[in-house]
């Protein structure tokens, strides 16, 4: 008879059977392939449950490039970087199909591949920092057929620095707060992490401070000010290889979803009732 048990580390749960083998394999395509997309490849390509079976993005340039090799990371893996200019989504889904679309491109992306994805029930997972009112609708219709899945920063840590501060309000519920977010000199607008945290709390733009300078991946600080004494919540993204462990942590807790809108409050709030 064959079992199966569930072993599970920081961020990473693996399922095997009685004989230690991996009972599947999920594959992944993932869109857009820049700093942010190659670090999660990266992270993909060295871990041994999943497959990176493609990447799309729109510029022509690393056509037909295996992405290890570009990469320059010992991979079996076989997937290549194609061009959204060059093949239709509908055709790369055929000739390469997969379980699960991991989006780090633009707030248009999901008119790309949303369609084709939920008809063929592909999970979607999107990291993208902003979307208006017409992606947000398209995600919730997209979710009546498949397992959709939304954060403007997928990182584990961020998620669990909102959660936590959630509780604290929830204990003090006067307190003042006030969002400070710094990013790399150049980054526009307010960050999208920084808006989902103040949105969360239930404070305004007015509360949020942006820094911009240096080379900073990003950092957001949450302050608590009590009468006589402050509480600070900080999450630092070292290197943006965090947000290809954060896509793991959340594939890996939307296997067995049904069809829906999925948050990532929701996925850390089960581990919680455990």
């Amino acid at each position: 008879m064959t079992y199966y048990k569930i072993e599970k580390n920081i961020g990473k749960i693996m399922i095997k059977s009685n004989n230690n083998e991996i009972k599947k394999t999920m594959k992944i395509g993932l869109i857009g392939f820049g700093k942010t997309g190659k670090a999660v490849a990266s992270v993909i390509l060295q871990n041994k449950e999943y497959s990176l079976e493609w990447v799309l993005r729109k510029s022509i340039k690393l056509e037909n490039r295996n992405v290890s090799e570009f990469l320059g990371i010992q991979s079996d893996e076989t997937g290549l970087i194609y061009s959204s200019s060059k093949i239709e989504i509908n055709e790369l889904l055929d000739k390469h199909p997969v379980d699960v679309i991991i989006d780090f491109s633009s707030n248009t992306g999901i008119y790309l591949y949303g369609k084709p994805a939920s008809d063929r029930k592909i999970k979607i997972i999107s990291a993208i920092s902003h979307y208006g009112e017409n992606e947000k609708k398209l995600l919730k219709e997209l979710s009546t057929n498949t397992v959709v899945f939304w954060s403007p920063n997928i990182t584990l840590g961020v998620n669990y620095l909102i959660f936590a501060a959630k509780l604290l309000k929830k204990l003090a519920p006067n307190v003042d707060i006030e969002v400070i977010e710094q990013h790399y000199k150049g980054k526009d607008g307010v960050s999208g992490t920084a808006t989902k945290i103040a949105k969360a709390l239930d404070l305004g733009d007015s509360e949020i401070n942006s820094i911009r300078v240096g080379g900073i991946v990003g950092k957001h600080e949450i302050v608590f000010g009590f009468p006589h004494q402050t509480v600070r919540l900080i999450h630092e993204s070292i290197s943006r290889e965090a947000f290809g462990n954060g896509v793991l942590f959340v594939v890996e807790n939307l296997v067995n979803k049904s069809e829906g809108l999925y948050k990532f409050e929701e996925i850390l709030m089960q581990h919680f009732k455990e």
